[in-house]
Protein backbone atom coordinates (compact mmCIF):
# COMPACT_ATOMS: atom_id res chain seq x y z
CA UNK A 1 0.00 0.00 0.00
CA UNK A 2 3.24 2.63 0.05
CA UNK A 3 2.61 2.83 -3.68
CA UNK A 4 -0.51 3.90 -3.86
CA UNK A 5 -1.52 7.17 -4.48
CA UNK A 6 -3.03 9.80 -1.64
CA UNK A 7 -6.27 11.38 -2.93
CA UNK A 8 -6.31 13.36 -0.23
CA UNK A 9 -2.72 15.04 -1.01
CA UNK A 10 -3.98 15.47 -4.60
CA UNK A 11 -7.18 17.50 -3.40
CA UNK A 12 -4.83 20.02 -1.43
CA UNK A 13 -2.82 19.90 -4.38
CA UNK A 14 -5.57 20.85 -7.07
CA UNK A 15 -7.42 23.00 -4.92
CA UNK A 16 -3.46 25.13 -4.54
CA UNK A 17 -3.12 25.03 -8.68
CA UNK A 18 -6.62 26.47 -9.31
CA UNK A 19 -6.40 29.20 -6.23
CA UNK A 20 -2.66 29.96 -6.88
CA UNK A 21 -2.31 31.02 -4.30
CA UNK A 22 -1.84 28.85 -0.36
CA UNK A 23 -3.97 32.00 1.16
CA UNK A 24 -6.75 31.17 -0.83
CA UNK A 25 -6.61 27.98 -0.39
CA UNK A 26 -6.52 27.42 2.92
CA UNK A 27 -9.68 29.33 3.32
CA UNK A 28 -11.39 27.44 0.61
CA UNK A 29 -10.48 24.71 2.14
CA UNK A 30 -10.47 25.75 5.81
CA UNK A 31 -7.14 24.23 7.03
CA UNK A 32 -4.06 26.26 8.00
CA UNK A 33 -1.52 27.22 5.15
CA UNK A 34 1.27 24.98 7.36
CA UNK A 35 -0.95 22.17 6.51
CA UNK A 36 -1.66 22.71 2.78
CA UNK A 37 2.17 22.92 2.76
CA UNK A 38 2.72 19.57 4.10
CA UNK A 39 0.23 17.44 2.06
CA UNK A 40 2.08 18.60 -1.17
CA UNK A 41 5.53 18.31 0.22
CA UNK A 42 4.10 14.43 0.91
CA UNK A 43 2.62 14.37 -2.87
CA UNK A 44 5.98 15.53 -4.28
CA UNK A 45 7.88 13.12 -2.38
CA UNK A 46 5.42 10.00 -3.26
CA UNK A 47 5.54 11.25 -7.27
CA UNK A 48 9.16 12.38 -6.86
CA UNK A 49 8.78 15.56 -8.41
CA UNK A 50 8.76 19.42 -7.80
CA UNK A 51 5.10 20.44 -9.14
CA UNK A 52 4.96 24.48 -7.84
CA UNK A 53 7.94 27.11 -7.91
CA UNK A 54 7.68 30.30 -6.20
CA UNK A 55 7.61 33.53 -8.15
CA UNK A 56 7.70 36.16 -5.15
CA UNK A 57 4.16 35.73 -3.37
CA UNK A 58 2.51 33.66 -6.64
CA UNK A 59 3.10 29.93 -6.73
CA UNK A 60 3.26 28.74 -10.62
CA UNK A 61 3.23 24.76 -11.68
CA UNK A 62 5.98 23.31 -13.02
CA UNK A 63 5.46 21.37 -16.36
CA UNK A 64 5.44 18.41 -13.95
CA UNK A 65 2.55 20.11 -11.87
CA UNK A 66 0.50 20.98 -14.93
CA UNK A 67 0.52 17.27 -16.13
CA UNK A 68 -0.47 16.44 -12.35
CA UNK A 69 -2.97 18.97 -12.95
CA UNK A 70 -4.42 17.09 -15.71
CA UNK A 71 -4.54 13.92 -13.80
CA UNK A 72 -6.05 15.22 -11.04
CA UNK A 73 -8.93 17.41 -12.42
CA UNK A 74 -9.77 14.04 -14.86
CA UNK A 75 -9.89 11.95 -11.43
CA UNK A 76 -12.52 14.47 -9.35
CA UNK A 77 -14.27 15.15 -12.45
CA UNK A 78 -15.07 11.21 -12.99
CA UNK A 79 -15.60 11.09 -8.95
CA UNK A 80 -18.28 13.38 -9.60
CA UNK A 81 -19.76 11.92 -12.38
CA UNK A 82 -19.80 8.48 -10.40
CA UNK A 83 -21.85 9.92 -7.64
CA UNK A 84 -23.75 12.07 -9.93
CA UNK A 85 -24.78 8.55 -12.34
CA UNK A 86 -25.59 6.17 -9.24
CA UNK A 87 -27.44 8.96 -7.44
CA UNK A 88 -29.47 9.52 -10.27
CA UNK A 89 -30.53 6.13 -10.94
CA UNK A 90 -32.76 6.66 -7.54
CA UNK A 91 -33.81 10.13 -8.17
CA UNK A 92 -36.72 10.62 -11.17
CA UNK A 93 -35.53 13.67 -12.52
CA UNK A 94 -32.27 13.41 -15.38
CA UNK A 95 -30.33 16.01 -16.37
CA UNK A 96 -28.23 16.05 -20.17
CA UNK A 97 -25.87 18.60 -20.55
CA UNK A 98 -25.24 19.92 -23.86
CA UNK A 99 -23.01 22.41 -25.41
CA UNK A 100 -23.53 24.10 -28.52
CA UNK A 101 -21.32 26.44 -30.73
CA UNK A 102 -22.37 29.81 -30.14
CA UNK A 103 -22.71 30.10 -34.07
CA UNK A 104 -24.50 26.69 -34.45
CA UNK A 105 -27.88 27.08 -35.89
CA UNK A 106 -30.61 27.27 -33.10
CA UNK A 107 -33.39 25.41 -35.41
CA UNK A 108 -31.19 22.71 -35.82
CA UNK A 109 -30.46 22.73 -31.78
CA UNK A 110 -33.98 22.59 -31.17
CA UNK A 111 -34.77 19.55 -33.95
CA UNK A 112 -32.16 17.74 -32.23
CA UNK A 113 -33.14 18.26 -28.78
CA UNK A 114 -36.96 18.22 -29.25
CA UNK A 115 -37.63 14.55 -27.97
CA UNK A 116 -36.51 15.56 -24.49
CA UNK A 117 -38.19 19.09 -24.12
CA UNK A 118 -40.93 18.91 -22.36
CA UNK A 119 -41.00 15.85 -21.13
CA UNK A 120 -41.43 15.46 -17.30
CA UNK A 121 -38.76 14.83 -15.51
CA UNK A 122 -36.17 15.69 -17.41
CA UNK A 123 -33.78 18.81 -17.66
CA UNK A 124 -32.01 19.88 -20.65
CA UNK A 125 -29.00 22.12 -19.42
CA UNK A 126 -27.73 24.18 -22.70
CA UNK A 127 -24.89 25.99 -22.68
CA UNK A 128 -22.97 27.74 -25.79
CA UNK A 129 -19.38 28.74 -26.19
CA UNK A 130 -16.25 28.68 -28.93
CA UNK A 131 -15.21 25.07 -29.58
CA UNK A 132 -12.23 25.18 -27.07
CA UNK A 133 -14.44 26.21 -24.37
CA UNK A 134 -16.92 23.17 -25.36
CA UNK A 135 -14.43 20.54 -25.71
CA UNK A 136 -12.45 21.09 -22.55
CA UNK A 137 -15.62 21.06 -20.62
CA UNK A 138 -16.63 17.71 -22.30
CA UNK A 139 -13.01 16.29 -21.19
CA UNK A 140 -14.18 17.63 -17.68
CA UNK A 141 -16.88 15.54 -17.89
CA UNK A 142 -19.19 18.62 -17.19
CA UNK A 143 -20.83 18.40 -20.49
CA UNK A 144 -22.55 15.00 -21.94
CA UNK A 145 -22.28 16.22 -25.67
CA UNK A 146 -21.36 18.97 -27.71
CA UNK A 147 -23.16 20.34 -30.96
CA UNK A 148 -21.08 21.45 -33.75
CA UNK A 149 -20.73 21.82 -37.75
CA UNK A 150 -17.07 21.80 -36.81
CA UNK A 151 -15.29 18.20 -35.51
CA UNK A 152 -12.72 18.57 -33.40
CA UNK A 153 -8.96 18.33 -34.14
CA UNK A 154 -7.55 14.85 -33.73
CA UNK A 155 -5.95 14.96 -30.49
CA UNK A 156 -4.17 11.86 -29.34
CA UNK A 157 -4.46 12.88 -25.88
CA UNK A 158 -8.18 12.95 -26.02
CA UNK A 159 -10.43 10.22 -26.99
CA UNK A 160 -13.10 12.27 -28.66
CA UNK A 161 -16.21 10.52 -30.13
CA UNK A 162 -17.58 12.42 -33.43
CA UNK A 163 -20.98 11.28 -34.71
CA UNK A 164 -22.83 12.71 -37.25
CA UNK A 165 -26.35 13.36 -36.44
CA UNK A 166 -27.37 15.34 -39.64
CA UNK A 167 -26.62 16.41 -43.40
CA UNK A 168 -28.67 19.53 -44.71
CA UNK A 169 -28.93 20.36 -48.10
CA UNK A 170 -27.65 24.55 -48.80
CA UNK A 171 -29.29 26.71 -50.56
CA UNK A 172 -29.72 30.46 -52.01
CA UNK A 173 -32.08 32.25 -49.78
CA UNK A 174 -33.15 36.35 -49.52
CA UNK A 175 -36.16 38.24 -49.50
CA UNK A 176 -38.40 38.09 -52.36
CA UNK A 177 -37.09 41.74 -53.69
CA UNK A 178 -33.61 39.57 -54.15
CA UNK A 179 -35.34 36.25 -55.93
CA UNK A 180 -36.31 36.94 -59.06
CA UNK A 181 -37.67 34.01 -61.01
CA UNK A 182 -36.41 32.37 -64.34
CA UNK A 183 -32.30 33.20 -63.36
CA UNK A 184 -29.76 30.41 -64.02
CA UNK A 185 -27.70 29.30 -61.23
CA UNK A 186 -25.14 31.49 -62.69
CA UNK A 187 -27.01 34.39 -63.13
CA UNK A 188 -28.44 34.25 -59.84
CA UNK A 189 -24.98 34.39 -58.02
CA UNK A 190 -24.11 37.35 -60.37
CA UNK A 191 -27.61 39.10 -59.48
CA UNK A 192 -27.10 40.13 -56.03
CA UNK A 193 -24.47 40.69 -53.58
CA UNK A 194 -23.86 37.06 -51.58
CA UNK A 195 -24.19 36.26 -47.50
CA UNK A 196 -21.19 33.79 -47.02
CA UNK A 197 -19.56 31.41 -44.24
CA UNK A 198 -16.04 32.65 -43.85
CA UNK A 199 -13.17 31.17 -45.24
CA UNK A 200 -11.87 29.15 -42.99
CA UNK A 201 -15.25 26.93 -43.09
CA UNK A 202 -15.61 23.98 -45.33
CA UNK A 203 -18.94 24.96 -46.93
CA UNK A 204 -16.94 28.30 -48.23
CA UNK A 205 -14.90 26.07 -49.69
CA UNK A 206 -17.32 24.01 -51.28
CA UNK A 207 -19.25 27.53 -52.30
CA UNK A 208 -15.81 29.21 -53.87
CA UNK A 209 -15.40 25.29 -55.87
CA UNK A 210 -18.74 25.93 -57.42
CA UNK A 211 -18.39 29.60 -58.19
CA UNK A 212 -14.99 28.22 -60.00
CA UNK A 213 -16.24 25.78 -61.86
CA UNK A 214 -19.15 28.01 -62.61
CA UNK A 215 -16.80 30.96 -63.78
CA UNK A 216 -18.98 33.60 -62.40
CA UNK A 217 -17.85 36.83 -60.75
CA UNK A 218 -19.83 37.09 -57.39
CA UNK A 219 -20.25 40.40 -55.44
CA UNK A 220 -19.72 39.72 -51.69
CA UNK A 221 -22.22 41.61 -49.16
CA UNK A 222 -20.63 39.81 -45.86
CA UNK A 223 -18.71 36.97 -44.45
CA UNK A 224 -19.85 35.66 -41.25
CA UNK A 225 -19.56 32.35 -39.11
CA UNK A 226 -22.08 33.03 -37.31
CA UNK A 227 -25.81 31.23 -38.68
CA UNK A 228 -27.86 33.40 -36.12
CA UNK A 229 -26.52 36.53 -37.66
CA UNK A 230 -26.07 35.28 -41.69
CA UNK A 231 -30.49 34.96 -40.82
CA UNK A 232 -30.64 38.84 -39.47
CA UNK A 233 -28.40 39.44 -42.42
CA UNK A 234 -30.84 37.94 -45.01
CA UNK A 235 -34.49 39.06 -43.51
CA UNK A 236 -32.64 42.46 -44.02
CA UNK A 237 -32.17 42.25 -47.73
CA UNK A 238 -28.15 42.76 -47.36
CA UNK A 239 -28.11 40.13 -49.81
CA UNK A 240 -28.35 36.64 -50.80
CA UNK A 241 -27.44 34.10 -48.03
CA UNK A 242 -25.54 30.42 -48.89
CA UNK A 243 -27.41 28.95 -45.69
CA UNK A 244 -29.19 25.62 -44.52
CA UNK A 245 -32.67 25.96 -45.24
CA UNK A 246 -33.40 24.70 -41.78
CA UNK A 247 -31.67 27.49 -40.40
CA UNK A 248 -34.57 30.14 -41.62
CA UNK A 249 -37.22 27.67 -41.70
CA UNK A 250 -39.43 29.78 -40.00
CA UNK A 251 -38.92 32.38 -42.33
CA UNK A 252 -39.73 30.74 -45.25
CA UNK A 253 -42.88 29.60 -44.33
CA UNK A 254 -44.00 32.62 -43.75
CA UNK A 255 -42.68 34.25 -47.01
CA UNK A 256 -40.48 36.55 -45.23
CA UNK A 257 -37.14 34.76 -47.27
CA UNK A 258 -37.47 32.64 -50.06
CA UNK A 259 -35.04 29.62 -51.25
CA UNK A 260 -34.50 30.63 -54.30
CA UNK A 261 -31.85 27.44 -55.42
CA UNK A 262 -30.36 24.21 -54.07
CA UNK A 263 -26.56 24.57 -54.20
CA UNK A 264 -25.28 21.48 -56.10
CA UNK A 265 -23.16 18.93 -54.08
CA UNK A 266 -22.94 21.51 -50.90
CA UNK A 267 -24.03 20.53 -47.76
CA UNK A 268 -23.82 21.23 -43.92
CA UNK A 269 -22.76 18.74 -41.72
CA UNK A 270 -23.99 19.00 -37.70
CA UNK A 271 -22.01 16.40 -35.47
CA UNK A 272 -22.73 15.17 -31.85
CA UNK A 273 -19.15 15.29 -30.32
CA UNK A 274 -19.09 13.14 -27.26
CA UNK A 275 -16.10 11.41 -24.85
CA UNK A 276 -15.88 7.93 -24.07
CA UNK A 277 -17.09 7.08 -20.73
CA UNK A 278 -18.04 4.14 -18.72
CA UNK A 279 -21.79 5.73 -17.52
CA UNK A 280 -22.91 7.10 -20.45
CA UNK A 281 -26.10 9.65 -20.20
CA UNK A 282 -29.23 6.92 -20.95
CA UNK A 283 -30.80 10.26 -22.11
CA UNK A 284 -27.76 11.11 -25.04
CA UNK A 285 -28.16 7.39 -25.68
CA UNK A 286 -32.01 7.60 -26.54
CA UNK A 287 -31.38 10.70 -28.22
CA UNK A 288 -28.42 9.48 -30.74
CA UNK A 289 -31.14 6.22 -31.37
CA UNK A 290 -33.79 8.34 -32.58
CA UNK A 291 -31.41 10.58 -34.87
CA UNK A 292 -30.44 7.31 -36.86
Amino acid sequence: MAHDLNYHHLRYFQTVAHEGNLTRAAERLNVSQSAISAQIRHLEDRLGQALFERRGRALHLTEAGRVALEHADTIFAAGRELIATLQETGRQRQALRVGALATLSRNFQLAFLQPLLGRMGVEVILRSGSAAELYTALAALHLDVVLTNQPPPADALTSFLVQELDEQPVSLIGVPDLSPTELSLGERLAHAPLILPTTASGLRMGFDALVDRLGVRVEIAAEVDDMAMMRLLAREGIGLAVLPPIVVQDELESGTLIENEQLPNLTETFYGVTIERRFPNPLLLELIRDDQ
